[in-house]
């Protein structure tokens, strides 16, 4: 009986939620977007509109956040329907949380959202220990009060808990980022062309060898073969050549490598119909940036240096396992693990094929060899879970640009704060320095923190002229912050305390809106641990739309 051709099963297409999330899937991954899925953010709308934070959510909520959860004592007044754009008039003398949680689960029905008309005073009556669920803390406010900042800010810096401090008001704004101290980031998403690793100085023998059957009768070729050689295997046939009359040195100086570029061009055809072999162009154009011996970048030095990898614990986090891992295959390799990846090049199909496999298959030697080592090390900490090997593989693949930020607390503002003076420098010294809105913020919460800290529950729900601060008052709280150089710093923040001033403790819907999307940003990259996020602090100049960030 002659036996029948099986029918291939049917492709199978995208999921809803692929479809769904498919241009945010391609920036950060389903791994990226599962950690957002898994996540639950805290909003504490303190005083004042809140409608930055109202805006952060917006674009947390649109590209798939498990749960979020706004905390506001406040009820809907006139003032909010002009700047908010998740409220109605049916909204009024309701709850704000409650009302803006309601619009904004519209969004996106995958999203959970969870309202609190609570004050931040009440809703912390019971101790700190209620941030412990969630895993990122937004705190926004007009009128902050400072005790509960600062010692919120306290607490998740011990629970190593992300958190950010937005404030919004009249054109500018600024936020600052506290993160846990350290903050690894491993899939920090460099450029392509910056990750090349050929190891054309340090070839393995299985590169060798395929090199040497592709290039050993390179003379007696046809124009097409010759003209379709890969350009690595021609840069390790002529490095070959060039050894041989160099002491068995590579060029490694500037001049020695312009020496060997023109030495590569000299080896092309010419008598071609082309004129010329793209092969060859594309080899010596490589020669420049490819012929470099293995270097640690100084983060990942940082990395090394650092006690956690040098003497990971039985409750160490993964990454510091893999990094003694790769450190110790560092040391006896003098090389880090090879990514494995290849840039495209003029080559036939089955010759870059067996090429990209010979990359490939020394990238997962590398990869088992430290997988190893961590195997090992989970053994002799006696570790019952096992660090996850797309984890290892991970790390070994962007050793070379894996990010640590050492976070460091919020710059709150208090009688005992002083600015830097590598921040006054940098005031003094740039002209068109955007420092001078961070230290105009500070002295708006110098006078926040002087105003309202005499109560934990005193902070107002609406802004009035007795509650904001006139322009002398803001001059005087600024002069407190910069103790020296005043009469060459203040003409440079005395306009933006004049638009405070202007602004009357409000927010500009428009503002708020672009500001509320920078954070979301910088959320995004916290949560899924990919890019690099802000280090720490950023300001926004809504009259010469421009932005700056600062270490501070």
């Amino acid at each position: 009986m002659t036996a029948r051709p099986l029918t291939p099963p049917p492709l199978q297409g995208p999921t809803a939620k692929e479809k769904k999330y498919d241009r945010q899937l391609r920036l950060w991954a389903a791994s990226g977007q599962q950690a957002l899925e898994d996540a639950h953010v805290l909003l504490i709308n303190h005083g004042g509109p809140g409608v930055v934070g109202v805006e952060t959510l917006k674009n947390l909520i649109l590209p798939g956040i498990g749960s979020y959860t706004i905390l506001d004592g406040n009820t809907v007044a006139e003032q909010d329907l002009g700047i908010n754009f998740f409220l109605t008039e049916e909204s009024l003398g309701r709850s704000r949380a409650e009302e803006t949680c309601r619009y904004l689960t519209e969004l996106n029905p995958d999203v959970n959202g969870y309202p609190v008309q609570q004050s931040l005073h009440g809703f912390l009556q019971n101790g700190l220990h209620v941030l412990n669920k969630y895993n990122l803390v937004l705190f926004v406010a007009s009128k902050q009060n400072h005790l509960s900042l600062e010692s919120i800010s306290v607490y998740c810096a011990k629970k190593a808990l992300p958190l950010f401090y937005v404030h919004s008001l009249g054109l500018f704004s600024h936020f600052s980022s506290q993160l846990p101290d350290p903050f690894p980031i491993v899939d920090t998403h460099p450029d392509p062309t910056s990750t090349q690793d050929l190891r054309l100085l340090e070839p393995w023998p299985e590169l060798l060898a395929f090199a040497k059957s592709k290039t050993d009768n390179l003379d007696t070729l046809s124009n097409h073969d010759h003209g379709h050689v890969p350009y690595l295997l021609l840069l390790l046939r002529y490095l070959d050549d060039w050894k041989e009359s160099h002491d068995g040195n590579p060029p490694m100086e500037y001049r020695q490598k312009k020496e060997f570029k023109n030495f590569v061009e000299g080896k092309a055809r010419t008598d071609n119909p082309e004129g010329g072999e793209e092969n060859f162009d594309e080899a010596a154009a490589a020669i420049l940036k490819s012929l470099n011996k293995p270097s640690l970048p100084s983060g990942l030095r940082q990395i090394f240096e650092d006690p956690n990898t040098k003497e990971p614990q039985k409750d160490s986090a993964n990454f510091w396992l893999v990094a003694n891992a790769i450190q110790e295959f560092h040391h006896t390799h003098g090389s880090l693990p090879l990514p494995g990846a290849l840039p495209d090049m003029k080559a036939q199909s089955q010759d870059y094929i067996q090429l990209q496999n010979t990359y490939k298959a020394k990238a997962r030697k590398d990869v088992d060899e430290v997988t190893k080592l961590v195997r090992s090390m989970e053994a002799d900490l006696q570790r019952k879970t096992p660090v996850d090997a797309k984890e290892i593989e991970s790390f070994c693949k962007g050793a070379a640009f894996v990010k640590l930020i050492k976070g460091k607390p919020l710059p709150i503002s208090n009688p005992h704060a002083k600015l830097p003076q590598v921040a006054l420098n940098s005031i003094l010294d740039d002209e068109d320095s955007l420092l001078p809105i961070f230290v105009a913020f500070q002295a708006y919460d110098y006078w926040c923190h002087q105003q309202f800290n005499t109560s934990p529950e005193h902070v107002p729900a609406t802004s009035s002229s007795e509650e904001n601060p006139t322009l002398e008052v803001l001059k005087q709280s600024a002069t407190q912050l910069i103790d020296q150089h005043v009469d060459e710093i203040m003409p440079k923040i005395e306009p933006i305390l004049q638009e405070f001033v202007r602004a009357d403790g409000a927010e500009l819907h428009n503002i708020s809106a672009l500001t509320g999307g920078m954070v979301a940003q910088e959320v995004i990259k916290v949560l899924t641990k990919q890019y690099i996020p802000i280090d720490n602090t950023c300001v926004f100049d809504g009259i010469a739309s421009k932005s700056a960030v600062f270490r501070i």
